[in-house]
């Protein structure tokens, strides 16, 4: 059954239409909403499927809940830049924190013989040899007992070895930007950055702030339970499967997915926790395009913005990514930026034409395939390029 949302006031491009909606047609996502801009022209803004189509029993919903281009998303790893990135380039810019500081200047429970090696740059990089993902709310049901546990952890890379991706890394951040600015993330974020951005849509924890439009994600958190339960799913831990058993049973909505945002870090973490709509994103990385600059003031300074969208030795930027391979924007102009997020979202900017892509999907709410993994999107982000690309090129040549 087609549920393409037509609305006669919204640009679009056929092939987008064709692409996402097959993708719903096909069950591996419930729905989506795909927003295109181009300098400042909007070229294509859809709502796809549904917000909910199955309850937690995976019985399909009498009747479904319709996607809306309204609807706020769980971004899950997109709060790595739309929060923690950007609020560490706003102590950048104020000279409150230098990027190569190390870490335990400001938190000094976390150090040790290699930790006092740790940058904010190592963090921001993801190369501080910190566990990429382990089950915390194992050990710890609250921030400060999260960062003491972290804080004891060993670490499980040598310091700047590599990139190894780590959700604990964006932790320390988050609680960083807490101990510099004196104030929680969420509340450090929303004064300084949404509120001056007068953005509508955008918060952690959002049912405690009064918002009720949401895309549904997972039923529960099968996944994160298969990776405490299987050391061959995904990450070995250590824990006794059986010695917590806070799982939820119930499918989510307006409630973070993410086990050790929700468990661990009361819905507010630097890893993950933040929702948002389409619209309140675009504004954030129009911010990215503009140089810092919004309305003439200036937020945030040029330079910090070239700083962190500057490749390092792992083709990526500070808290951003650059590497095509993990935007999956191959054919991007150089300089193309972006981040992914587990629940099915992501968002792609190429500077150089001012194209902004934002495609956020709820992915999990049809639940995982047979293998316990949720359907990979990287082919279809790579197609949505390919097709903003091909639909760029037209307009120059017109133009022409």
């Amino acid at each position: 059954m087609t549920c393409l949302h037509t609305q006669s006031d919204q640009p679009h491009l056929p092939a987008l239409d064709t692409l996402v909606q097959s993708e719903v047609d096909a069950h591996h996502i419930g729905g989506g909403v795909l927003l295109v801009t181009h300098g400042d022209k909007i070229v294509h803004k859809r709502a796809y499927g549904y917000a909910q189509e199955f309850d937690y029993d995976l019985n399909k919903m009498d009747p479904p809940v319709m996607m809306s281009v309204d609807d706020m998303f769980d971004l899950a790893s997109l709060t790595k830049v739309f929060s923690t990135t950007f609020g560490i380039m706003m102590l950048v810019d104020e000279g409150k924190i230098g990027l190569d500081d190390p870490v335990h200047e400001y938190l000094p429970e976390f150090t040790g013989p290699e930790k006092d090696k740790i940058t904010i740059r190592n963090l921001l990089t993801h190369s501080s040899g910190l566990y990429q993902w382990q089950p915390l709310y194992y050990h710890a049901s609250n921030d400060s007992e999260t960062y003491r546990y972290i804080c004891s952890l060993p670490l499980e890379y040598p310091v700047g070895a590599g990139r190894h991706y780590s959700d604990l890394g964006f932790m320390m951040l988050g609680y960083l930007i807490q101990k510099v600015s004196g104030m929680p993330l969420d509340q450090f974020m929303n004064s300084r950055l949404y509120k001056p951005l007068a953005l509508q849509h955008i918060s952690f924890n959002p049912k405690q702030h009064g918002f009720d439009h949401f895309a549904a994600t997972s039923h529960g958190n099968p996944f994160e339970k298969h990776m405490v339960y299987d050391d061959h799913f995904g990450y070995v831990c250590n824990e006794d499967p059986d010695s917590w058993n806070g799982w939820r049973h119930y499918t989510l909505v307006g409630e973070v997915n993410d086990g050790n945002s929700y468990y661990a870090n009361n819905g507010v973490a630097g890893h993950a926790g933040l929702f948002s709509t389409v619209d309140d994103l675009h504004v954030l990385l129009n911010l990215m395009l503009s140089h810092g600059v919004f309305h003439g003031d200036t937020l945030i300074d040029p330079s910090v913005i070239q700083q962190f969208l500057t490749k390092d030795q792992y083709d990526n930027g500070l808290g951003w990514a650059l590497d095509p391979d993990v935007i999956m924007a191959h054919g991007a102009p150089e300089g193309a930026f972006g981040h992914t997020g587990f629940t099915g979202t992501n968002v792609v900017v190429m500077p150089a034409q001012k194209v902004i892509i934002i495609f956020l999907t709820n992915r999990q709410n049809v639940g995982p395939m047979p293998s316990g993994y949720y359907y990979n999107l990287n082919d279809t982000r790579q197609k949505i390029v390919n097709i903003v690309l091909k639909y760029i090129q037209g307009a120059q040549k017109k133009s022409n």
